[in-house]
């Protein structure tokens, strides 16, 4: 199993997307095992957006970040990196098909709603910075031997 960051960003926040979007990786048989509403420092936004430093688009990005709450989370699931950002959808909402996050929910170019890790690197990283050791839970979830085949011995 996999973990993964998702982030849902100030303008999901604001618009009161949480719930529903929460509900589509419920829906898929993902499980959040980690989660807080906090509100993202300067310095935490500059840490997690190191690789964008230099780059036009890095100061507006911080400042959207910072500007009010998020929800992050830990999201686990066999593949859920993959998973997820398929889920997500192209980086601009205008560009993002129907049936994904961005795609059902965005139109805009900067406000994209969400952030998710894009590989186990990024994943084990970003998870360092907004979680605390025990607050990524590990827990057995009943219907998990409905979401996935186990016949095997591992999820399929």
């Amino acid at each position: 199993m996999e973990t993964t960051l998702i982030i849902l960003k100030p303008d999901a926040v604001q618009r009161g997307l949480m719930g529903r979007i929460i509900s589509r990786f419920e829906d898929k048989g993902l499980q959040i095992v980690g989660a807080k509403l906090m509100q993202i420092s300067q310095e935490l936004a500059a840490t997690h957006y190191k690789d964008h430093q230099g780059k036009p688009f890095y100061a507006g990005l911080v400042g959207f970040m910072t500007s009010s709450p998020v929800l992050v989370m830990a999201i686990r699931g066999n593949g859920a990196i993959t998973i997820c950002r398929g889920m997500m959808g192209a980086t601009f909402g205008s560009k993002a098909a129907a049936g994904t996050i961005r795609g059902d929910f965005g139109v805009s170019n900067s406000f994209n709603l969400i952030h998710g890790s894009d590989s186990p690197e990024a994943a084990e990283r970003e998870l360092g910075l907004f979680f605390k050791a025990g607050e990524v839970l590990d827990f057995p979830r009943a219907g998990d031997r409905w979401v996935y085949d186990m016949s095997s011995g591992k999820a399929e």
